[in-house]
C-alpha cells in the first residue's frame, strides 16, 4: 500500500532498439607465425639498419626553478661544456633521417589506407597488437581489391618501431617505387599467403608471378629483385588487361538485420551533486 505524498507512481521506459544492416561476411587476417615469421622480422630488421632509417625527435626541456647556488656553479663551471651541448644539438636535427627512404614507405594505419586507395603499394604488414581489431580489418578488403599481398605480422610493432625511432607501427607498406626495399619485397611476399575475399575470388598474373619466384627456391635475392623490377614495369600494363574479376563463382547473401541496444544492462550514472550557492 503506497501511503499518500510519501511515492509516485511512475510508468517503466520503453527499451530503445536501433535496427541497422550488418555485413554478412566476416574478414579475419591470416596470422603469419613460426620460422616465416622470424624470416621476415630479420629481413626487415637488416634492412632498415643498413639504410639506416630513423627519426630524431626534438628533446622537451624542462623548466627548472634553479637556486641561486647552482646559478653560481655554472657560472664558475668551464666553457667546454657549452659547445659540446651545441655541436650535439646541430648534429642530430629533428626529423627523418633520409627523406627520400621515407617517401619510399607508408607507415601507420591512416597512411597506408590513403596508399592503397591510390594503388600506390607492393606489399602491405599488419601488427597483431592492433586493438581494437577492426582498426586494421578494412585494410584486407583494399589490399585484395589492389591484388597487393599483405599479412599479419606478430611483433611487428615491438621489433621494427624501436628501429625507425618510433613508439608503435601498426601498418608497414612498401610502395611500388622503392629501390631500397626491393631485395626485401622479393623475399616477403613469397611467404605472405593469400587473402580470402569471397567476391574476389580470382587471382591476377602478378599473383601468379609472385607464386612462381615461390618455386623457384634456387633463385638468389639479387635475381628475384630484377625479377621484380622487371614485374614492375608492365604492371600499369597488366593492371589494365588481367585485373577483370571473375564473378562466376560469387554466391550472393542476404544482409542481416543488427538489432542494437544502448546500455542493455541498465547502469544508471550516478547523479551529479549540485553546488550550494553561498547566500
Amino acid at each position: 500500500v503506497i501511503q499518500q505524498g510519501t511515492a509516485t507512481l511512475r510508468k517503466a521506459k520503453k527499451t530503445t532498439v536501433k535496427t541497422c544492416l550488418d555485413n554478412p561476411f566476416v574478414f579475419q587476417w591470416k596470422t603469419i607465425d613460426g620460422e616465416d615469421m622470424h624470416f621476415i622480422l630479420e629481413t626487415l630488421e637488416e634492412r632498415i639498419k643498413h639504410t639506416g632509417l630513423k627519426k630524431i625527435e626534438s628533446p622537451r626541456k624542462k623548466k627548472r626553478s634553479l637556486t641561486k647556488k647552482q646559478t653560481e656553479r655554472k657560472c664558475d663551471a668551464g666553457t667546454n661544456e657549452l659547445p659540446k651541448e651545441e655541436t650535439e644539438s646541430h648534429q642530430q636535427k629533428p626529423g627523418w633521417t633520409d627523406v627520400s627512404i621515407r617517401r619510399q614507405l607508408a607507415i601507420g594505419v591512416n597512411e597506408v589506407t590513403k596508399a592503397l586507395e591510390k594503388n600506390e603499394l607492393l606489399l602491405l604488414l599488419v601488427c597483431k597488437s592492433a586493438k581494437p581489431a577492426m582498426i586494421t580489418t578494412h585494410l584486407i578488403e583494399l589490399s585484395a581489391s589492389r591484388a597487393t599481398p599483405a599479412g599479419q605480422v606478430p611483433r611487428l610493432s615491438e621489433t621494427i618501431a624501436p628501429l625507425l625511432g618510433l613508439t608503435s607501427i601498426l601498418a608497414l607498406g612498401f610502395k611500388k617505387q622503392s629501390d631500397k626495399f626491393t631485395e626485401a619485397i622479393a623475399a616477403i611476399i613469397p611467404k605472405i599467403p593469400a587473402l580470402e575475399v569471397p567476391w574476389l575470388q580470382y587471382r591476377t598474373e602478378e599473383s601468379m608471378a609472385y607464386a612462381d619466384t615461390d618455386s623457384s627456391e634456387n633463385l638468389e635475392p639479387e635475381e628475384l629483385a630484377e625479377v621484380l623490377g622487371d614485374e614492375l614495369t608492365s604492371q600499369k600494363q597488366k593492371h589494365m588487361e588481367s585485373n577483370r574479376p571473375d564473378l562466376s563463382n560469387v554466391i550472393l547473401q542476404p544482409l542481416k538485420i543488427k538489432k542494437l541496444v544502448p546500455n542493455p544492462d541498465k547502469i544508471k550514472k550516478p547523479p551529479r551533486k549540485k553546488k550550494k550557492a553561498f547566500s
